[in-house]
């Protein structure tokens, strides 16, 4: 079993990546105003900061999924 969980760590590119690296990413990637257009969640549209943004996406799990797989997306296309 701790085999299995092993493989499926290293197989997630998300994995030791702190949400706090992501969302800066993404920022300095997109910007807010690009990102509140894919991702319309209102802390990225309505005077959006890290702060407010990590605390909204720590509680809120669809939000969180929804950045983390544009990340993964982001990380896709600069991989290739």
């Amino acid at each position: 079993m701790k085999d299995k969980l092993g493989e499926q760590q290293i197989n997630n590119p998300l994995h030791g990546v702190k949400l706090v690296d992501i969302l800066e990413g993404l920022v300095a990637y997109y910007g807010w105003e690009e990102l509140g257009m894919r991702i319309n969640i209102r802390c990225f549209t309505h005077n959006p900061t890290i702060k407010s943004s990590l605390k909204f996406l720590k509680k809120t799990t669809w939000a969180r999924e929804k950045v983390e797989e544009l990340y993964k997306q982001l990380l896709q296309k600069y991989s290739k």
